[in-house]
């Protein structure tokens, strides 16, 4: 038998190998063997010798249109996007928690109250010889200055969409109305004047608010996100003590037909109301937007209604008056004493509502 030479065996191993590795991993679909007599298919960028009696085909593939690829290419939506299709942009995890509301939270807001709506009136309408007592007989507003309403947070999110606080909301600057239409006894009015009568509320509430970006997306291109929230609790409304006096003149009886020391007239009437302070359900409707700053600081710019219940006295009034007397010669003089009364139980109330708009402050933990 005749030797093979190693530079044989070489060969040979060589071509068992690529024949194994054409078979392992076939030739591009560009091109293909159509030899009958299975020849060799040359590939473009080989250089191979091939002998002389092989026959090459050479195949060339007309469809020059790459297939539709799988994946979807572009930017992903962000959150809060109403857009339904999706792509193959990797994002941070700071993208994703961009303005999340996660773990707890202190808060501070101020705000300024656009509109204030209640009015006082007169509890006592009703009781016998009420027109006596100078008071609120026509429904009369609230006298305000600018109402700064302050409130504090303190709260917790839930998830990434509902987050829930305690807080405590105060108002100032609200006052009895310096003017009121008083009853005259005669089924008419006069104006008396007001001094005094300072409001306070001072309110404890739960609240609860919900992230809708999901139905209405990210505003300023993701820079804001919209909430709603309602809140309910008790609000402790005070009255401070107020006068109301009516410099009307009062005739009883004619001078010239009264004896000495009658009654003619009563003048210069002062009711003395006594403040007074309710505990009253309170609730709350708020609407806005949350921006984020840095080292986990979140704005939140809010429109909010507050239905804070009734304001209302103690019921108790003294009255003094200056009593004119006929002096017996046809005349009339101001008695030396003033008449005092004291009337219990005879309220004034008023309720009140707010309408705010200002912006709160949140440290999230």
């Amino acid at each position: 038998m005749k030797k093979i030479g190693f530079p044989a065996a070489l060969f040979g191993f060589l071509l068992g190998a690529h024949g194994a590795a054409v078979a392992a991993y076939p030739a591009h679909q560009a091109y293909q063997a159509t030899n009958a007599q299975g020849g060799i298919v040359y590939l473009p960028g080989n250089s191979v010798q091939l002998p002389a009696n092989t026959q090459v085909v050479a195949v060339q593939n007309n469809n020059t249109t790459a297939a539709n690829p799988t994946r979807i290419t572009g930017a992903l939506p962000r959150v809060g996007s109403t857009a339904s299709t999706a792509g193959r942009q990797y994002y941070q995890p700071a993208d994703y928690d961009r303005l999340a509301d996660s773990g707890l939270y202190i808060g501070v807001s101020v705000a300024y109250s656009a509109s204030i709506m209640g009015s006082m009136h007169a509890d006592y309408t009703g009781e016998q010889n009420a027109f006596f007592v100078p008071g609120a007989f026509k429904d009369a507003d609230f006298d305000t200055d600018t109402v700064i309403p302050l409130q504090l947070s303190v709260g917790a999110a839930i998830n990434n969409d509902i987050r829930i606080d305690f807080s405590y909301l105060r108002y100032s600057g609200l006052e009895y109305p310096g003017r009121v239409e008083s009853s005259n006894g005669a089924g008419g009015y006069v104006e008396a004047t007001v001094d005094g009568g300072a409001i306070t509320a001072n309110a404890t509430m739960l609240n609860v608010y919900y992230n809708i970006d999901s139905f209405t997306g990210y505003i300023a291109g993701g820079m804001l996100r919209p909430y709603i929230g309602a809140g309910v609790g008790i609000s402790l409304n005070t009255i401070a003590d107020y006068v109301v006096y009516d410099n009307t003149f009062y005739s009883e009886k004619e001078p010239a037909y009264a004896g000495a020391g009658e009654l003619t007239g009563i003048s210069d009437i002062y009711a003395y109301h006594n403040g007074g302070t309710e505990e009253q359900f309170a609730f709350m409707l708020e609407g806005g937007v949350t921006t984020e700053l840095d080292n986990g600081l979140k704005l939140d710019f809010f429109a909010r209604y507050a239905n804070l219940g009734k304001v209302k006295t103690s019921g108790s009034i003294i009255v003094s008056q200056t009593e004119w007397l006929g002096n017996g010669a046809g005349g009339e003089e101001p008695a030396p004493y003033d008449s005092v009364f004291h009337y219990t139980n005879w309220y004034e109330s008023g309720r009140i509502g707010m309408v705010d708009v200002g912006v709160r402050i949140r440290l999230q933990f």
